[in-house]
């Protein structure tokens, strides 16, 4: 009798409803205790998400109905979009062009190389033109997730090589846009005349719809979010960012454009809001829920069964991915005048397949709207192969400096050792060869006490700027970014491009003519080994180094610099100063 007297029962949703809910239950709880389980083992919770999809999925455990593997996947690409949203929040043109030409002029190419090979390997392997095209397009992404993480976690991100591999990163998943779209509109038939006609109606509705986007976010929502009422609910901005983080997607997905790339636009436009690090916070839970969803319900398309019976196909795969995309990128920036060793360590970092690559293979491989793009085949190796990549790509990002500065010391021993045979054979004279210890001597002759200033970003300019009055003829500014080397110049110092791990470019610098070296490198392993071989060159110089973290102090101060800025100590000093003189109270 109670029970009839609740209405709300009378109402209750469809057992379908339940059985979804239940399915989102069962691959989260999956997720979250595999994801800790990787994190533990060191790898990327990503990985762990992955391979909770396999064992829940239908070719493991099979606790996940067919309704409800259909209506994840929905779910799934709603989470892909976020995820987009979230980069472009974070993707500003300003903040690529920061990074420097190396990475500008990388970036589109390693895409486009990696796409061509890979299309080339494919036609190789028997492959027809479409399904190369897809293939060759995966092959070029790597994952923004897994890097981005790995390398905030191990303090690299401001290292060389992390501010490539992240301009790299940055400039794929502004290429996944237009991937994206072109998969779809091939997905739907006809030939190429009409599929560059789709793709010009495409991008003329992208543009109407980014122009409305701009207005909306910029002249509508900034005014919203300054209302009183506005300012004293929270709830309200809150519930306008995820309107505006959904609502992009929905809007592109209606005017028949990829949802993704409709919330990506929308991320880039509100990056430049004074709002926007407001909307990423309010935003965050949604999108890690969403994110989680979708990496685990990709892995439910991992098949174990298969790997087994076609690992040497697999293993392949990821030894040409890893391989390939390695030299590839470490060619690349090399070219364009990276030193060896960040030159290798950012092809390390990035020589896995990424998470939007599983996106591009669902959307070839369904047969939605006719002939899928792609073989049962294809579609099994390639996310088999991008699984594998992403479980190696921790081991990759914690080696990658260590095997960056072994092959730069192996690749200098054997040039030592052909140099010889060269000048006997004629292609290097010895009767007018310099080497740069004489350049030095010769060039700085005259000079003693040099303050050599390693690192001439912000942090190096605020060095010579509090010296610049008494000793602007000492000062010497070593930096590998050429822009760098002309704020030095404009300063009237003496500068050197290059990278200063190296021996030659420290020698040229006058290092055995110094007093004092300045380190102001912040990413701490740079440092570490700055302050190893300064010592080794020049053991009575005074080092004085920069320390981001205060965990890497000690560490620094063991390789032998004699003073150490922590610059979170001296954050905290600074704060409690102003405390002190807000609250009127005196040490």
């Amino acid at each position: 009798m109670i029970f009839d007297a609740l209405p709300i029962l009378a109402a209750a949703p469809p057992l379908g409803v339940w059985s979804v809910l239940l399915d989102i239950l069962v691959l989260l709880a999956a997720a979250l205790v595999l994801g800790t389980i990787a994190e533990r083992l060191g790898q990327s919770v990503i990985v762990g998400y992955l391979i909770a999809g396999t064992l829940v999925g239908r070719n493991v455990l099979g606790w996940i109905s067919t309704q409800g593997e259909d209506e994840l996947l929905n779910i799934a690409e709603m989470g892909v979009a976020l995820l987009l949203f979230a980069i472009g929040l974070e993707f500003s043109p300003r903040r690529l062009l920061t990074l420097g030409n190396i990475v500008l002029k990388t970036g589109p190419l390693q895409v486009v190389l990696t796409a061509v090979i890979g299309f080339a390997v494919s036609i190789a392997c028997d492959l027809d033109g479409q399904e190369a095209l897809v293939v060759g397009m995966m092959v070029a992404m790597s994952s923004t997730a897994c890097v981005l993480r790995l390398l905030t976690d191990r303090a690299e991100i401001d290292s060389q090589h992390g501010r490539t591999a992240l301009g790299v990163l940055l400039v794929q998943d502004v290429a996944v846009v237009p991937m994206m779209l072109l998969v779809s509109i091939m997905a739907t038939g006809g030939d190429w005349d009409l599929i560059v006609g789709k793709l010009a109606l495409a991008l003329i509705l992208a543009a109407l719809l980014i122009g409305l986007f701009y207005v909306l976010f910029n002249v509508v929502a900034p005014r919203l979010m300054l209302l009183p009422t506005w300012r004293k609910n929270r709830d309200l901005p809150v519930l306008l960012a995820v309107t505006m983080a959904t609502g992009s997607a929905w809007a592109a997905h209606a005017v028949g454009l990829s949802p993704a790339m409709g919330a990506f636009a929308a991320g880039v436009l509100l990056a430049m809001s004074p709002f926007a690090t407001q909307i990423r916070a309010d935003t965050r839970p949604l999108t890690t829920l969403m994110v989680t969803l979708f990496f685990a319900s990709i892995g439910m398309f991992g098949d174990p069964e298969w790997l087994l019976a076609h690992w040497p196909l697999v293993i392949g795969i990821v030894l040409a991915i890893v391989v390939g995309k390695s030299l590839i990128i470490a060619l690349l920036a090399r070219t364009f005048g990276q030193p060896w060793r960040d030159a290798i360590a950012s092809g390390l970092c990035l020589a896995q397949v990424g998470e939007f690559s599983f996106l591009l293979a669902i959307i070839a491989h369904s047969d939605a709207v006719g002939t899928p793009l792609i073989k049962e085949k294809t579609f099994h190796a390639m996310v088999s192969a991008t699984i594998l990549t992403l479980l190696c790509t921790p081991y990759l990002v914690g080696a990658a400096p260590w095997v960056g500065a072994r092959c730069e010391h192996l690749m200098k021993r054997w040039q030592h050792l052909l140099r010889p045979a060269a000048a006997m054979a004629g292609r290097m004279p010895t009767d007018h060869r310099t080497t740069a210890s004489e350049e030095a001597s010769s060039g700085s002759s005259a000079d003693s006490d040099l303050i050599v200033i390693i690192g001439f970003g912000p942090a190096g300019q605020r060095v010579a700027e509090g010296l610049m009055a008494s000793h602007q003829d000492q000062m010497v500014a070593v930096d590998l970014t050429p822009d760098n080397i002309g704020i030095a110049r404009r300063y009237g110092l003496k500068a050197h491009l290059g990278d200063a791990t190296q021996r030659e470019i420290l020698e040229r610098a006058g290092i055995h003519h110094a007093g004092v070296v300045v380190v102001t490198v912040p990413d701490p392993t740079t440092t570490r080994h700055l302050i190893q071989l300064v010592r080794d060159l020049a053991p009575d110089v005074f080092i004085v180094a920069r320390c981001r973290y205060h965990v890497w102090r000690w560490e620094l101060l063991s390789a032998g610099a004699h003073e150490v800025v922590d610059e979170e100590d001296q954050l905290g000093r600074r704060l409690a100063a102003q405390v002190r003189k807000h609250v009127g109270t005196t040490d």
